[in-house]
């Protein structure tokens, strides 16, 4: 935990130029954790320097060596497992069966999609002209994660700066700074040269925007708020550097009758409510079809009753609080505007679940006679709240599930297939959820409209940390 206070630049663990702090939280017991370094652009102009002078060397070595390299980080992952799973559990309370099944793993398991795509990527290759197109890195690259999945998201935006042949700076949450410490003593342990990647904290509108700005620094990667997103790219558009996001998402779900409404309705409600319902892509609007309506009402309310809020250091399926204060006030103002808008509050509602007094602990809430129109239907709530919405027929609920300004994600449960690939065809999404079908590592992730641009995970997810060079006359 000393390393809190310092950051990771040129290799060493550094004392921070900004002598700013702020306090780690545990939002299970509300007690002080840590506390973590916060920097200023003094701190970010150290960081890019490494990383600009690690380039030129780092840029030109062969992919068999960067390959080793990974292969060496993944066993070094593998053996700092637990300590990554328990960070987690502790700063953003994530249970541990969780944290260990779904947020840890992602550390492993997106390096290796990484891997894979880099054995294929072709880095040079004659055209049908004739002439030869060369995959470069495309230099030193601005990476800013969130609290939600901080392993999974550093894990999508550092591997494959590191794959490719780029140099980076990270600025992890500054709310969940100890899984991002760990990964980057991971790093180090696996023997990647000095300033090939760099670690500075701080918050988005004073590191971020100082990454966001650099002139030397030739890509930003965002995870985190449509706002915030909008925020990066405005600050990158003087020095018109690369910009990839991943934002918000209001994901519909639509059931039809045809499918198995027992078992699609309850793994809907729960995989709404996974991760305490902080997840970018989780399914928060379930449109059902009308004909089946009142039964999907009962499954979903049965559902929600039955999931457990708890303990984050106890083995087991339930959830865990929000990650702090501001989250749960966010969420219950939510809640309570559902309540003023006329829905009717199926499951849960206000306040803390029955003997949680301490911790920022949510009840499991559903919403029922939504329209689409009402503001709980339409903001990215980030807690364990879901809206359900009749439709009458297929064309309905397929307007009503675009009817957003997101497009991440979006979730299909019946038991046509032609009809869920022609539903999935018209869905304004990036990834589209065919009864109960889970997201693979290696396969791209990123999403329409305000939910962002650029893809991350496997070969795509590399291409975005690549520039493109043709070569003419060779021949």
């Amino acid at each position: 935990m000393q390393n809190l206070t310092k950051f990771y630049i040129g290799g060493r663990w550094v004392k921070p130029m900004s002598s700013a702090t702020l306090p780690v939280m545990n939002p299970a017991t509300e007690a002080q954790i840590g506390t973590v370094a916060m920097g200023n652009a003094a701190d970010v102009d150290r960081a890019v320097a490494a990383a600009k002078a690690a380039f030129e060397a780092f840029s030109a070595t062969s992919k068999l060596v960067r390959l080793d390299l990974l292969h060496r980080l993944k066993a070094a992952t593998e053996r700092r497992f637990e300590d990554l799973a328990q960070a987690m559990r502790m700063e953003m309370g994530a249970p541990i069966t969780m944290a260990r099944a779904a947020q840890a793993d992602a550390a492993i398991g997106h390096l290796q999609g990484f891997i894979d795509a880099l054995e294929e990527l072709e880095e040079c290759k004659v055209l049908a002209s004739g002439d030869i197109l060369l995959r470069e890195p495309i230099g030193v690259c601005g990476l800013i994660t969130p609290w939600n999945w901080p392993m999974n998201q550093i894990a999508l935006k550092v591997i494959p700066a590191l794959a490719t042949g780029s140099t980076c700076i990270l600025k992890p949450s500054e709310h969940t700074p100890i899984s991002a410490m760990i990964y980057a003593e991971i790093i180090h342990e696996a023997g990647y040269p000095p300033g090939v990647f760099n670690l500075v904290n701080g918050d988005g509108p004073t590191v971020g925007a100082a990454l966001s700005r650099h002139p030397d620094i030739q890509m930003m990667s965002f995870t985190g708020s449509t706002r915030a997103g909008i925020a990066v790219t405005r600050d990158a558009a003087e020095t018109v550097k690369r910009v990839t996001l991943e934002l918000g998402g209001k994901s519909p779900n639509l059931v039809f009758a045809d499918c198995d409404l027992e078992a699609r309705v309850a793994a809907s409600v729960r995989e709404c409510m996974f991760n305490t319902g902080q997840s970018c892509d989780a399914p928060t609007r379930l449109l059902v079809e009308r004909s089946c309506y009142g039964e999907a009402l009962r499954i979903a309310k049965q559902t929600a009753d039955s999931i457990t809020v708890g303990d984050p250091t106890q083995e087991g399926d339930h959830i865990g609080p929000l990650f702090d204060k501001i989250q749960y006030d966010r969420v219950q103002a939510m809640i309570k505007m559902g309540l003023a808008e006329g829905a009717t509050l199926l499951a849960g509602g206000p306040g803390r679940p029955e003997g949680l007094a301490k911790g920022w602990f949510v009840k499991p809430t559903i919403f029922a006679d939504v329209s689409n129109d009402m503001r709980i239907a339409q903001e990215e709530i980030f807690g364990p709240v879901l809206v359900i919405i009749p439709f009458a027929d297929e064309a309905e609920g397929i307007a009503i599930a675009n009817d957003t300004p997101y497009g991440l994600a979006a979730y299909v449960q019946t038991g046509d297939p032609e009809r869920a690939l022609r539903v999935a065809a018209r869905l304004r999404a990036g990834a589209i959820h065919i009864n109960g079908g889970g997201f693979n590592y290696g396969s791209p992730f990123g999403g329409y409209k305000q939910s962002g641009n650029g893809r991350e995970g496997g070969i795509m997810g590399l291409e975005d940390y690549l520039e493109t060079k043709t070569l003419h006359g060779v021949g």
